[in-house]
């Protein structure tokens, strides 16, 4: 096939525009492993970018899509070979390098991992850089101290798709998981993937003086902003927050004292690791961190419905992973 359906980020950040087109393998970005792609997700990142509502895409046109899954036609690096099925996220992907929105994409072999045993290419792509950054949080977490017998981590967020595989993570784990949501007619949803209870956004009670009770030994906060503020307010002593998102802002106020008094850890989780970080994560997640409910979580697209899907992602009308069908499978 001489050209591939893409969908294409163009204009400028004050002047985004979106849509599909045709793009032959020669206009695709160096790199050296060339992959046919099966399957890209659609994280809120994503739908920002295809918006123009946040300024996330660094280069004009990008094919959008931060992740994505499918087979490596040719490959200039040692590590893959043709027909290694793999997954590619993070870095510049889908940002500044044309993304998963695509039939094919060329990328530097650090960005790749292969696919590991136990997984196919659509569980890597509901997992995707969401599901990967969820298990970032936990592997930090756990390294921190944090352990089932010590009381309840807190979700927020919770039927994002980084918050819905942490849930199903932390659950498998033997921790009593807390989800905090907005969208309370979501329960039975998160209870299905292990959380212990569901409270609505609006009931969570944190006070506003610089120590609360203590409720949380741990946390995952994909909010930021004054969510996040509570959370540092009202978590254990040595109790450790994992920061991995800001839907909610970018800033918020605290005072030393959470940190100084109760020794309250904020970790930042960002997906840009280098290889053995991510091989490591990767392994993980096709065995001792595998997700158990991939199919609760994902819900499969046609590559047409990608505009539906960013439209329902910037208007807060989905749950969990919605994952984009841009080729066909094996």
């Amino acid at each position: 096939m001489d050209t591939f359906e893409a969908y294409l980020i163009e204009g400028s950040p004050e002047a985004v525009r979106s849509g599909f087109t045709q793009l032959a393998q020669a206009q695709l970005d160096p790199g050296e492993v060339l992959v046919r792609l099966q399957y890209a997700s659609v994280n809120y990142k994503d739908a920002l970018a295809a918006t123009g509502k946040g300024r996330i895409i660094r280069r004009f046109p990008c094919v959008g899509g931060i992740d994505a899954a499918g087979v490596v036609e040719s490959s200039d690096s040692p590590r893959f070979r043709k027909g290694d099925a793999v997954v590619v996220h993070s870095h510049g992907f889908g940002v500044s390098h044309h993304g998963g929105y695509a039939g094919w994409a060329r990328v530097p072999a650090d960005w790749v991992n292969h696919v590991p045993p136990g997984l196919t290419p659509l569980d890597a792509a509901t997992i995707g850089v969401a599901g990967y950054t969820a298990a970032l949080a936990v592997d930090l977490m756990l390294l921190n101290g944090i352990v089932p017998s010590r009381g309840p981590v807190l979700v927020n967020g919770a039927t994002g798709g980084v918050a819905s595989v942490a849930i199903d993570l932390l659950a498998q784990l033997g921790f009593e998981v807390v989800a905090v949501t907005g969208k309370p007619e979501q329960a039975d949803y998160l209870q299905a993937l292990g959380a212990a209870s569901v409270i609505a956004a609006s009931g969570l009670q944190t006070g506003s003086r610089p120590l609360e009770s203590a409720q949380w030994q741990a946390a995952v906060d994909s909010l930021g902003g004054e969510p996040l503020a509570g959370i540092i307010r009202t978590t254990q002593k040595d109790g450790v927050i994992a920061s991995i998102g800001n839907a909610a802002g970018i800033a918020f106020s605290s005072t030393v004292m959470p940190f100084i008094l109760r020794g309250v850890r904020l970790i930042g989780v960002n997906s840009d690791n280098d290889v053995p970080t991510r091989e490591h994560l990767w392994k993980r997640l096709a065995t001792d961190l595998r997700p158990r409910h991939l199919e609760r979580i994902r819900q499969v697209q046609p590559f047409a419905a990608l505009p539906r899907v960013i439209d329902d992602v910037v208007a807060g009308r989905i749950r969990g992973r919605n994952v984009i069908a841009v080729g066909a499978a094996d």
